[in-house]
């Protein structure tokens, strides 16, 4: 019997330290000869999209993804034959020199995970749907009937817990958000609450047992409700003298740019409060592809040691309306159409282009037309550039606003549009300043000198048609500057912030990545009224799209079509990603829709549980059409299911022409 080590108590509520980084110690968990947890560092794996039945193809592709970073394979096995089936993909691998340690995804086929736990390392289970109800039928759960339910469960369960234990095999108890059971939903609703709860009376039945190898996973689609659930986990472990390992996850998170963009905002606000053993990026692509992204975001951590933390005046676990548990949005005025319940603004940084050219402003949403002088906006155009010291030689676009150093600015004799951008120092001492708009840039390590308390001029609280550039050169940069929101919070200052992060040296998709999740990570907790990412040397329609992206990954401003799909796996009825680039080419100007591609009924209804629509894989060449949660049309051949998708967008008056 293995002895459970208690953790320390938690002076964050969910992780050691709001302030420095601190890594959260869980318990070591052994995945062949692979550990997991402890003092190991973050662990990287995949999932393969082959059919497990084809074992030659599935080799192959398992050698690929461990030759592009993988340190642990999973692959589906939806029924009893495909569980059998791993015996000789195991053995394949071996005999070709691959030790990755294996694991089985099982959704819904107790007998397939209690004979894959005698071949493989670990094995995934879904308490959503390994044992229980998977449409929501009933409501009305009175504790006698609960009771009952959980008692059902745990026969059908504990069987797979003692061949777990017997055979020296982990377990991932992977909660998803759209797949809670009735009996949950009922007590909890579709909530990160009802997300923990799930897990949590599977780890019970785990520990009755005296079985303690196991990894725990809270996964959504909806990036804000993943932080959440993971957050309160923690907490609710570290309250019952738990800390078993993380697996960190966005699922469904799409492909390309917006995948790895929405990836990081989920992954890396976890990362960055110490939170997280293992990390699986869920893009719609090859799965090599995906190690690539997952160990970007677990190496920046490797250097990350902070001696002292930051000085603030509480721990600020719940001060000033903050809650690490749900989203809020920090209260502020509204100064010139930012702040207030206006969306989050975007700024660029356009001081080094050729200021004599109007075209390069089509990089940043806005396309002139010399024909008509004029421009046409598209959805994602930026509100405000900056340019410094210089001046440009054409008319700017009316409602985008130019921000200029106050000296500069000071001497514009138009100032129609155009805005300054003063230093707390400049701001307390100048003479002159604008009627509607000041921008004060400030560092966030100033929040015991100046800013908040006394200054030899001014307080915070007395600027004026102000919006601050709060930034930082730390390297914990995302906790300081969380600290000052938290701090302007406490003291209800309600100036707006615009969230500024420097990055230099950095190639395009590490930039993506740590902006991302430093402006992410604070954004999913409500802070911020606007972005500035500034790369010296980094192309402007990078920093704009990121920029965007990483505000409709936190569900801040919707400024494009999102779509949830699946990355696939042995389970997918069609090509995913052929699917999903057809999908996207006919619906990506339906602005503010979400739609869910699903590649089989597991990861359908309830991996899309945010979507609005859904195009589900339900059999050889039949796809399921969805309308939220309800189904449309069942079995549609799928050379019309993408007509009959927009036929149904149309009736329901969601359809708009593209331009």
């Amino acid at each position: 019997m293995q002895e459970l080590i208690k953790p320390k108590p938690l002076e964050g509520g969910y992780c050691n330290s709001l302030t420095t980084y601190s890594r959260y110690l869980t318990r070591e968990v052994n995945i062949g000869d692979i550990a997991l947890g402890g003092h190991n560092p973050i662990r990287i794996q995949s999932m393969t999209t082959t059919d497990t039945m084809n074992t030659l193809a599935t080799v192959e592709q398992t050698i690929r993804m461990v030759e592009s970073g993988s340190e642990y394979v999973r692959i589906t096995a939806p029924s009893i034959k495909e569980a059998e089936n791993l015996a000789n993909i195991k053995k394949e691998l071996r005999y070709r020199g691959y030790n990755v340690p294996l694991i089985a995804d099982i959704h819904f086929t107790p007998n397939a995970a209690e004979m894959a736990a005698r071949i493989v390392e670990k094995v995934r289970v879904n308490p959503g749907n390994y044992a229980d109800k998977k449409k929501f039928e009933n409501i009305e759960y009175t504790q006698d009937t609960y009771d009952a339910e959980l008692s059902r469960i745990y026969k059908k369960f504990i069987p797979l817990v003692k061949i777990c234990k017997e055979y020296g095999t982990a377990m991932r108890i992977g909660t998803n958000h759209g797949s809670l059971s009735d009996r949950i939903m009922s007590h909890y609703g579709d909530t990160p609450r009802g997300m923990v709860e799930s897990a949590m009376e599977f780890i019970r039945m785990c520990e009755d047992q005296n079985y303690y190898n196991l990894v725990i996973s809270m996964k959504a689609s909806n990036t804000q409700v993943m932080v959440q659930a993971y957050r309160l986990l923690v907490e609710t472990m570290a309250k019952e003298g738990m800390n078993y390992p993380l697996h960190l996850g966005v699922t469904e998170a799409g492909d390309g740019e917006d995948g790895r963009i929405k990836s990081a905002v989920g992954i890396g606000t976890l990362l960055e409060d110490g939170l997280g053993d293992t990390i699986r990026v869920s893009l719609t692509e090859d799965p090599e592809f995906e190690a690539p992204v997952a160990k970007a975001l677990a190496d920046r951590y490797l250097p990350r040691i902070i001696k002292e933390e930051l000085h603030t005046s509480s721990p600020f676990r719940g001060l000033g309306g903050y809650s690490p548990y749900s989203y809020s949005r920090r209260i502020t005025e509204t100064v010139q159409h930012i702040g207030g319940h206006h969306h989050p603004v975007v700024m660029i940084d356009v001081s080094k282009e050729n200021l004599k050219d109007p075209y390069f402003l089509s990089s940043v949403g806005y396309n002139y037309s010399a024909g008509l002088d004029k421009y046409n906006l598209a959805d994602q155009a930026c509100d405000l550039v900056y340019l410094g010291d210089n001046l440009p030689s054409f008319s700017f676009p009316g409602n985008l606003k130019q921000i200029y150093n106050a000296k500069t600015w000071l001497g514009l004799k138009d100032k129609n549009n155009c805005h300054p951008l003063f230093t707390f120092e400049e701001y307390s001492n100048a003479e002159v300043k604008d009627e509607f708009l000041n921008f004060v840039q400030i560092d966030a390590k100033q929040l015991n000198n100046l800013t908040i308390e006394q200054s030899n001029h001014k307080t915070i609280e007395q600027l004026n048609n102000v919006v601050l550039f709060l930034e930082t050169t730390a390297l914990h940069g995302m906790a300081e500057q969380r600290a000052f929101f938290v701090a302007l919070q406490e003291k209800n200052i309600q100036i707006p912030v615009i969230i500024k992060r420097t990055y230099k040296d950095l190639d395009a998709d590490n930039l993506m990545l740590y902006a991302a999740t430093d402006i992410g990570a604070l954004f999913t907790d409500g802070f911020g009224d606007g972005i500035w990412i500034d790369a010296p040397g980094q192309n402007l329609s990078l920093l704009n799209s990121t920029s965007f992206g990483i505000l409709q990954a936190t569900r801040t401003r919707i400024s494009k079509t999102e779509y949830i799909s699946c990355p696939s796996c042995g389970r997918t009825l069609f090509d995913l990603q052929e699917t999903t680039q057809l999908i996207r080419s006919r619906t990506d100007h339906l602005k503010g829709l979400k739609i869910g591609i699903m590649g089989c009924i597991v990861n359908g209804p309830g991996e899309m549980a945010d979507a609005d629509y859904g195009y589900v894989g339900t059999g050889p060449d039949k796809i399921t059409l969805y309308r939220g949660q309800e189904v449309v049309k069942k079995n549609v051949n799928t050379a019309f299911a993408l007509d009959e998708l927009i036929d149904i967008i149309k009736g329901d008056g969601n359809w708009v022409e593209k331009a």
